[in-house]
């Protein structure tokens, strides 16, 4: 007895104190959140006129087909009280297993994994209510007619987040893992998960932006982008890195990767085992690599020609000089490949003949179909985008991070959400998450110029682009060429990336078709066997034709594309020293851009 009243009063100065650090934690946050910057609300959602639309056209279904929403709403009101009264009835009686009455048929859904969900009659009955809210809304939005396509897509997915914020594993009181671990812990992770709140809260100058990785995990240069290479080069836009050569002899073409510059060029050099940088440089290619300035308010005059000029073409030059080579084979990964292909374009035009070969990852040259981003590339948010990166002379890295964040609402929002907040975990220690993170800003005008002269006018596939005194158009890509898509990705769509591939002038082309996504799809070493690729010789067919007569291999594409491009790279010759008299090392790899902070 003695014992049990000792622990009780052990569990209540516990939870006394738990309750005290709440009240404080609190006060840190009503500070933190006085703190919040302002933001355009053009940034922040959609226009009025927007829901006005949806609203409009909602009326006019139901005046037009009054019978059809009858029956729709005595459908969802039907289901909805046999649910209510079966699951009363099971509280009432204090049977905590989900009566057979409200037989749940919901589909699977990993937001639900808890056996609560499908045996406790209260969860169960929120589970199933919450799904068929759910479903009749994306009925009802489906069924609007009268609809400009763009408005239903922006319609359909601003419904969705509103569904995925209003999850009920998204609220304390429904949500049994937080509450069983609170019971648990006598409120500790509560606590735990309020000071991951207000940290995260404060760090982000008043906005909510969850923390993904254990940002003490991991240092660039100490134990991610460990790849052994120096800086020999250095202008405002980037700074060059060669690669210290791991093979007695190397191929006589140097290769340089050009990365995106939304992000950094690590997610290439992550730890060892996954490290494509490594990878090449073992294989005996003479690696080069970009890796770009971190902009802020003085790069508001750089644009998408900057970077094809002081960028693109100069770092080639330069390759192209500490090596000798009269020609270089290049790779360029998502955005930076969409501005390779306008190098080259300009290349070809001014009949220069530098690049012998290019590879593109995850890369879009027609933005006819826009995908996923849709709902961002109209007058409403472009208009506050374009009033943000004149008024700072740069686009923050928070807007884009965000954007992205959104269109997995669920995977990079709300789950860590949940365990960070909610259960009070640590972030975990995960490279590529770190990564994701580590985000970047853009130049002004190169932003602009992106969205409207690229995502939403397709000038280069439609017309051509007027940059550098020149007309370039898709047809003007004329190298051999690579592309590797990937099949589920969400911000370059394989579909588009194939067309856009379809239309490029070159004569022999070469598009393999990973499985995963934008990252994991890439980040595919050969040693984990983990997902495999599809290829087809025949690049003259409709994309629906090219996957149907595919071949599917197992494993990673990177040896498939290593011998592509071995093959463009001429005769193994000695090892060559990294720089040279011109090119004296400036520092180690990675170098000093790549650890500039977002906060520029």
């Amino acid at each position: 007895m003695t014992t049990d009243q000792s622990a009780t009063g052990q569990n209540l100065d516990q939870l006394n104190n738990n309750l005290a650090k709440i009240e404080q934690l609190s006060q840190r946050l009503v500070v933190a959140l006085a703190q919040k910057r302002q933001v355009d609300p053009k940034l922040q959602g959609p226009s009025q006129d927007l829901y006005a639309k949806a609203a409009t056209a909602y009326v006019s279904e139901i005046m037009a087909n009054p019978a059809k929403m009858l029956e729709t709403q005595v459908s969802y009101w039907g289901k909805t009280l046999e649910h209510f009264i079966a699951a009363q009835q099971a509280l009432a009686q204090g049977a905590f297993e989900a009566p057979e009455a409200a037989a749940d048929e919901t589909p699977e859904d990993k937001r639900f994994s808890n056996p609560m969900w499908q045996t406790h009659p209260f969860f169960n009955f929120i589970k199933q209510q919450y799904l068929l809210n759910a479903q009749s809304v994306e009925n009802a939005v489906q069924e609007l007619d009268g609809l400009e396509p763009r408005d239903r897509q922006r319609i359909e997915f601003f419904s969705r987040q509103i569904l995925d914020m209003f999850a009920p594993t998204n609220f304390l009181g429904t949500n049994p893992d937080a509450l069983a671990l609170a019971v648990e812990t006598d409120g500790q992770s509560l606590v735990a998960g309020l000071e991951n709140l207000v940290r995260d809260i404060e760090t982000n100058e008043g906005d909510i932006q969850v923390t993904l990785a254990d940002k003490n995990a991991f240092t660039v240069g100490k134990n991610i982008a460990t790849t052994e290479g120096s800086v020999v080069f250095r202008n405002r836009m980037f700074e060059l890195i060669q690669y210290a050569p791991k093979t007695e002899t190397v191929y006589k073409t140097p290769l340089v990767i050009f990365p995106p510059w939304i992000n950094k060029f690590y997610i290439m050099d992550l730890k060892p085992q996954n490290s494509l940088i490594k990878w090449l440089v073992e294989q005996g290619f003479a690696l080069f690599m970009v890796s770009w300035k971190n902009p802020d308010g003085d790069y508001a005059d750089v644009g998408i020609d900057t970077y094809i000029e002081e960028g693109f073409l100069t770092a080639i030059d330069e390759v192209k000089k500490i090596t000798g080579e009269k020609q270089v084979n290049t790779v360029g990964y998502c955005i930076a490949g969409t501005t390779l292909s306008m190098a080259l374009a300009y290349l070809h035009k001014k009949k220069d003949k530098s690049v012998k070969s290019a590879t593109f990852f995850t890369m879009l040259s027609d933005f006819s179909d826009q995908g996923e981003f849709t709902p961002f590339l109209t007058d409403d948010f472009m208009d506050g985008i374009e009033r943000e990166a004149r008024d700072h002379g740069y686009l923050d890295s928070f807007f884009m991070s965000r954007t992205f964040s959104y269109l997995r609402a669920n995977d990079l929002i709300y789950g860590p959400a949940i365990r960070s907040y909610m259960m009070g975990q640590a972030p975990p220690a995960f490279d590529l998450l770190y990564w994701n993170g580590d985000s970047t800003n853009l130049p002004g005008r190169m932003a602009i110029e992106y969205l409207q002269d690229l995502c939403r006018n397709n000038r280069f596939a439609d017309g051509g682009i007027d940059l550098l005194g020149e007309k370039l158009s898709i047809t003007d890509v004329r190298v051999p060429l690579c592309a590797v898509a990937c099949e589920t990705d969400h911000i370059s769509a394989w579909v588009a990336s194939f067309n856009g591939v379809s239309q490029m002038g070159s004569t022999d082309k070469t598009f393999i078709l990973s499985e995963s996504g934008h990252i994991a799809g890439i980040i595919n070493p050969p040693t984990k066997k983990k997902y495999g690729h599809y290829t087809n010789d025949e690049m003259g067919l409709t994309h629906e034709d090219w996957r149907e007569g595919a071949d599917f291999h197992e494993g990673s594409w990177w040896p498939r594309w290593g011998e592509w491009v071995a093959k463009a790279s001429g005769e193994q010759i000695p090892a060559r020293e990294v720089g040279d008299s011109d090119h004296p090392i400036l520092c180690a790899a990675p170098g000093t851009y790549v650890l500039a902070s977002k906060d520029v």
